[in-house]
């Protein structure tokens, strides 16, 4: 079991890692799943980009999952000629209507902004927060046509920055036009994850979810958490969606900075209590953009995600402009493997479902961790009872999870401690174990005297029913 790490790696694809040899290597280095960012990727990219992903993985002899990061509603700053130096103390103007005229306009400095409802969302006296938060203004007065602000934290100030209002509801839907022809880009080309970005309340999900439907798409979608209002409603997105995201840089920007340590713990136990996969994302080891090692704060940073046992850890900037992408998917890999040691040496009791069939799964769970060296073999065509498996966090045993669909297969390359392997067909049940058995001996994932909690179902008359069994593998 050495070579098994239980915690899922995410890698983000940018200029650093597009070419097939660089992703063959990430593949062969360990990452489960790629990431795209759609916030400035063409669509003949994307094409050619997945395409690329499927035939690293075939080259490295492992399949990993392709993730679309979809952009959402987004507030940015216009075009500037020069970059404008903002000061301490100085009244700035966002202009919501551009080229109408300003009271006082030849004194104050401007910049238009592309959402032009904003101000009917802002109220006198809100904080906007400008380039990840780098630019910290407070509003005096709104107008038709522009915002007045005054500078609280001054800086550079260029074209097409980020703005954040932390505790403003914006009514931009979360599911744009640019979302929509970036998704069916995504579901022709059969993306395994669709991530929506800034999802705000539960009605988001199902949104991209009908869209999903309605083009016959298999899959599965990723709720990025990025403001208070997410944080308000965490339960229900946890609930609407498959898998969750706590997207830490935009959320770090929105929220009080203390608040952060605090939503990603509440959001990494509320995931496991129902049996929903969750990603920490942003910031891991983003000073090994430049650098060839990573700060001790970080890799404790890394080390605390896989203690709260969070399924996946992923890397942003590391690996789209990094200079060490593949010494930083080795760090991951590194520092997962060190901590899910220690966790197998002490680790906690699984947690308690209210799901009846998810306490059957549970039964599955304390029986391997009973049995030292013990493996779990499930049998899933849609893979909810890998998950369910997974839920529980079993302490050592990894779960092999056989499954008759390629896409089944991926969507599970996100989900901790879960090892996907296709066997076509499934048939009759004792048949299709003994395949799975000798199919697994083959490859050495199994050896001759291991034990197997096998969960499976079997034919009871007219209908089948859950089962766990014990066996030696012989």
């Amino acid at each position: 079991m050495a070579d098994f790490r239980r915690t899922k790696i995410i890698a983000t694809l940018g200029p650093a890692t597009e070419s097939e040899e660089m992703l063959v290597k990430l593949i062969a280095a360990g990452v489960d799943v790629v990431r795209l960012n759609m916030a400035h990727a063409t669509h003949d990219w994307t094409r050619t980009i997945i395409r690329r992903i499927r035939a690293a993985a075939r080259t490295a002899g492992r399949e990993v999952a392709v993730m679309m990061d979809i952009k959402g509603p987004e507030i940015r700053t216009g075009d500037l000629a020069v970059p404008l130096e903002l000061k301490t103390g100085e009244v700035f103007d966002f202009t919501v209507k551009p080229g109408a005229d300003r009271e006082n306009a030849v004194e104050i400095r401007s910049v238009d902004v592309n959402y032009l409802n904003l101000v009917n969302d802002i109220r006198v006296g809100d904080t906007v927060l400008v380039d990840n938060g780098l630019i910290r203004l407070e509003v005096l007065e709104k107008h038709d046509a522009h915002i007045r602000c005054r500078v609280l934290t001054p800086g550079p100030l260029s074209s097409r920055r980020h703005i954040n209002l932390p505790g403003v509801h914006v009514n931009l839907p979360s599911f744009t036009e640019k979302d929509r022809g970036d998704t069916l880009v995504g579901i022709e080309e059969s993306v395994d994850f669709i991530a929506l970005s800034f999802v705000r309340e539960a009605a988001d999900i199902t949104s991209l979810r009908s869209f999903l439907q309605e083009h016959n798409s298999l899959a599965r979608i990723v709720a990025k958490i990025e403001d208070q209002s997410a944080i308000d409603n965490l339960d229900e997105i946890i609930r609407a969606t498959d898998v969750l995201m706590v997207a830490r840089g935009d959320l770090g920007i929105e929220v009080p900075f203390q608040e952060l340590p605090v939503i990603q713990r509440r959001a990494v136990r509320t995931c496991l209590s129902i049996g929903r996969p969750v990603i920490i994302a942003t910031h891991m080891l983003e000073s090994m953009i430049g650098q060839p090692l990573p700060t001790r704060a970080e890799i404790t940073d890394v080390a605390n995600a896989v203690y709260e046992q969070a399924d996946c850890v992923m890397l942003s900037g590391e690996t789209t402009v990094g200079k060490y992408p593949l010494e930083s998917v080795a760090v991951l890999d590194t520092v997962a493997r060190r901590i899910e040691e220690e966790l197998a040496n002490d680790f906690p009791e699984p947690a308690v479902f209210l799901d009846e069939r998810l306490k059957v799964l549970r039964a599955a769970v304390v029986l391997a961790n009973q049995i030292p060296h013990a493996l779990i073999l499930v049998f899933t065509r849609h893979g909810t009872t890998a998950a369910g498996l997974a839920a529980h966090r079993p302490a050592r045993a990894a779960i092999l999870a056989v499954t008759d669909s390629l896409a089944t297969l991926r969507h599970l390359k996100l989900v901790r401690a879960v090892e996907p392997f296709l066997l076509t067909p499934f048939g009759d049940p004792e048949k299709t174990i003994e395949r799975a058995t000798a199919s697994l001996l083959q490859q050495g994932r199994i050896q001759l005297g291991d034990k197997l909690v096998i969960v499976s179902d079997v034919q009871a008359k007219d209908r089948r029913i859950d089962s766990i069994q014990l066996r030696t593998v012989q």
